[in-house]
Order: C-alpha cells, then structure tokens, then sequence
C-alpha cells in the first residue's frame, strides 16, 4: 500500500488523517474559531464496514482529500457511489457523514441554511421578545453543505447525492461555494450584531454554534462526495474542479460472491446459484447489486421450493428487457 494514502480501504479506523499535509496554497482557508471533530460514527455502520472499494477509488479519494477539491462519482446503480462517503469518514474517524439528498427542485440555498421568519413572528406576537431583540439563531438551521463549510479542524465529509437530477444552474452555483469555503447568512449579516448561535444539520445533539459577522467560512475544506448516475453531462468548468471517479459493477461471479459473503457472512452460504442467475441475468439488463443481496437473504430465510422463481421476484432488470411475469 502506498505511503501516501490516507485513506485505505482497510475499513478499520485509524488516525491516517491527521498526517494529511497543509493544502495548496490556492485552497488555504482560515474560518475560525476552530470547531473541535464531531463525535459519533459515520451514521451507517454496516455499509461503511462491508464496502469493497476499487484501488482507483482509493487513490481518487486520496487526491481530493490532499487537494481539497470536490470527488465526482459516477456509475451505474448498485455499485456503491454513495456508500464510498459513508466508508472515508468510518475509516478516517470524520464522523457523522451530512447526507444532502438532490432533486429537480434543490437549490444551493437549500443546502446552506434555512430561516423560519414565521415562526420567529409567531413567537413574537405570543409574548416572547420582540422581533428585533431575540435570539434569532433559534430560527436558522444550518442545511447539510452549511455544517460542512464550518470551521471544524478536520474536514467533515458531504454527501451530495444523485447531483445529475439537479437543476441545470445548481453545479456552477456549487462551484462558487467551493471556491471561496464560505457564505454569507443575510438574515444575520444585516443586523447591527450579526452573531448568532444557530442549529446545525447534526441534529439536538449536535448542539449549536456561533455564526460570527453572519457569514460562515470553512477551516478544514470537507470531503465532498457527489454521485451521478450520469443523467446528464456536467459543463467543463465544473469538472476541472473535481477529482473524478467511475465505479464499474463487479467483474466476475468471484467477485459477487466476495461482496456477498461481506454482508451477510454465513447467510451466504450455498448461494452460488444466484450469485450465477444474478450474473447472468445482469449480461442483458440492468441490476444493482443490493436486488441480489436481498434475494440471497429472503431465499435463505423462505424455505421457498423454487427458490430462483423467489429470486427472479427481486432480480427485475432495472433497465433492459422487460422481464417476464
């Protein structure tokens, strides 16, 4: 394994982090006061412990880690694009990983903050202080992309998922934010004191932090993960900025069943004849790897006579043939 990696694929934590080099002098950032690393696991255990990743990956990961640049995943359902987040920050020990689920209708604002004016009335109108004098930051959560660009002395890693169902304006909006490492909360930038306490997207108990001459700037640039399923080409100026990463399905039955034992351990006996229906089927049409991890499992656990019919039930090609009922 090369000396430089940070990040292995061991899936075993360890402090490989902390010999990660000062960043190029282009991506140097100073947010303060400096945020001490998030407690907790990376929010989902199993998947950060079982993945797999490719040795092209691996070092893709590392590049936009030592470059603090964004990591661009793409390939085709199943093949663990999201997941890949979820593993970097169990093995580095980066914490929970902010998951910011993409759609048609997502804006960057979506990501960085949200402002609840009504409620803060409402609480106004009942008795509480006025307007103007509370404590605004109990009406501002910070979204997913606005806790990772707080200035924690290690990087938080973001998932961005499926960014190929945005819409067309939000990666250059991105790149902007990925440039600078920070933004402005006008709600508080335009008041005579623009501190706040305000809520995170850590949830209760993440606690609050304090947003200082209302803007947020990032200490430690994060890891950001996007995923693509590749619905949609990305303009140039954007790719420059990212490392890229494809991921492939797995080459051979061999492999499959690799992943399938990581999973399932002894449930994964005596399912080499689905690992080869699912192989096989997958030559002419599309399928994701967890339909056949779901269908060793019910397989295993339904007694089922015919238990290819059973599994054929959960190995629907996703794109391909129309399969038959």
């Amino acid at each position: 394994m090369p000396d430089w990696l940070l990040y292995t694929g061991s899936r075993s934590r360890h402090d490989g982090i902390d010999r990660l080099p000062p960043p190029p002098p282009w991506r140097a950032f100073d947010g303060g006061p400096v945020l001490p690393p998030p407690s907790g696991g990376s929010g989902n255990a199993h998947q950060a412990t079982t993945y797999r990743p490719s040795d092209d990956a691996v070092q893709q990961v590392n590049a936009a880690l030592y470059l603090r640049r964004p990591l661009l995943v793409t390939g085709p359902p199943g093949t663990g694009k999201s997941t890949l987040a979820y593993a970097v920050a169990h093995e580095l020990g980066l914490g929970p990983v902010l998951h910011w689920p993409i759609t048609s209708r997502t804006t960057l604002r979506d990501g960085l903050y949200q402002y609840d004016p009504l409620t803060r009335l409402y609480a106004a109108r009942d008795g509480g202080a006025p307007a103007s004098d509370e404590d605004i930051g109990r009406y501002i959560r910070l979204g997913p992309l606005g806790t990772a660009l707080l200035p924690y002395a290690r990087p938080r890693v973001l998932l961005v998922d499926e960014i190929d169902k945005s819409d067309i304006d939000l990666p250059n909006d991105l790149l902007t934010i990925f440039e600078k490492g920070e933004y402005e909360i006008p709600e508080l930038a335009r008041r005579a004191d623009p501190a706040a306490d305000v809520m995170t997207a850590d949830g209760p108990g993440g606690g609050r932090v304090t947003v200082t001459a209302g803007t947020v700037r990032c200490n430690a640039f994060p890891l950001v993960v996007m995923t693509s399923n590749g619905e949609r080409e990305f303009p140039p100026a954007f790719l420059r900025r990212c490392v890229t990463v494809e991921l492939r399905r797995p080459a051979d039955e061999a492999e499959l069943s690799a992943i399938v034992r990581e999973h399932l351990g002894d449930l994964a006996d005596r399912s080499d004849d689905l690992v080869r229906r699912f192989f096989e089927r997958s030559a002419s049409g599309t399928l994701a790897t967890d339909q056949l991890l779901n269908a060793v499992y019910l397989c295993r656990h339904a007694g089922a006579e015919d238990r290819h019919a059973l599994a054929d039930r959960l190995m629907r090609r996703l794109a391909g043939p129309i399969d038959d009922e």
